[in-house]
């Protein structure tokens, strides 16, 4: 069974589940992904493979806790290049439309991305719809620029992709509904507006959009204003590296893992004795240790063990009856 977040939903039953695949692992909510785990025959969870090229902190801090086996796919697929990603000031921006237009010459297509369908009073950014208008009536004129967005109808969001994908369209301006499910290997620019308003992972889902084809790509980061030091650090940081994972554990260092035994995915952990970038070593003994624990005691009965359970029911005992039943 292939489906969407629908084949996950509380009156979808499964009960002869072996194995559940979840790709695109940062587009779905922890709880969506541990009703995967409900569906196991006899009430054995099932196998649960998550798939992301960017795990979000939550994810990747299990992932170096131990709770998690990683796999990990660190080269490109065969005949791709890296992508050429740069910050391009308002000024530039003349240089990056001449470049889609050489790029549509040579038979290949352009995605550029707001972060806002419409433009809203008290928020200064750019949006879709008014710039396709100005765009296609302004400097791209005479190219064939089409428009996608969550609003749109079903039909309409089909036939815009398709266009793009076969070519009817040459420049396809849209919001983050491209960032998944696009593959067009004759799309070679992306140029993100406002950069600053989309996390590491978003960007990194938006550039991998280009670069799926053998011809060279661009991504161009197109930021409006000022912008914070730390706020440029992380996107130089996202123009210097194509690695997700790397991306990932910036996002972790940044955001912080969430709660690992609830379902915040970054922020503050409820508690904090060891950073899981830093103290990998030590989180994989005290992995051992408390693997042996259960082993031996796994219902904390031993009077040896009473603090721990005690301490277990005061912090977590609500999430962990929740487990049990």
């Amino acid at each position: 069974l292939v489906g969407t977040h629908a084949v996950i939903q509380q009156d979808v039953e499964l009960p002869a589940l072996g194995l559940a695949v979840v790709d695109e692992q940062h587009r779905f909510g922890v709880r969506q992904r541990g009703r995967t785990l409900t569906g196991g025959e006899d009430g054995v969870p099932p196998h649960l493979l998550v798939m992301s090229a960017t795990p979000i902190p939550r994810s990747l801090a299990l992932t170096l806790c131990g709770d998690l086996d990683l796999s990990l796919i660190d080269e490109l697929p065969a005949g791709r290049t890296p992508i050429e990603t740069r910050l391009v000031p308002p000024k530039g921006l003349g240089e990056v439309h001449a470049a889609i237009r050489a790029e549509a010459a040579a038979g290949r297509r352009t995605y550029v991305v707001y972060p806002v369908i419409e433009e809203t009073e008290g928020q200064d950014l750019k949006a879709a719809q008014s710039e396709y208008e100005r765009l296609a009536a302004g400097p791209l004129a005479g190219l064939r620029v089409g428009l996608l967005h969550g609003r749109l109808k079903p039909a309409e969001k089909a036939r815009a992709m398709e266009a793009f994908a076969t070519g009817e369209l040459q420049v396809l301006v849209a919001t983050t509904v491209v960032e998944v499910g696009l593959d067009v290997p004759e799309a070679t620019v992306m140029v993100i507006h406002h950069p600053d308003r989309f996390g590491l992972a978003q960007l990194h889902q938006l550039r991998g959009r280009v670069g799926r084809g053998a011809h060279a790509s661009r991504c161009w980061l197109a930021p409006e204003g000022w912008l914070p030091d730390e706020t440029l650090e992380r996107l130089r940081l996202f123009c210097r590296t194509h690695d997700g994972f790397l991306l990932a554990e910036e996002d972790l260092r940044r955001r912080g893992p969430g709660d690992v035994l609830g379902v915040r995915q970054h922020g503050a952990p409820s508690f904090r004795l060891a950073n899981p970038l830093r103290d990998g070593d030590l989180v994989e003994a005290c992995r051992e240790d408390v693997d042996a624990l259960i082993a031996a005691d796994p219902a904390l009965e031993d009077p040896a063990h009473a603090p721990l359970a005690r301490a277990l029911a005061r912090d977590h005992g609500r999430i962990l009856a929740a487990a049990v039943g």
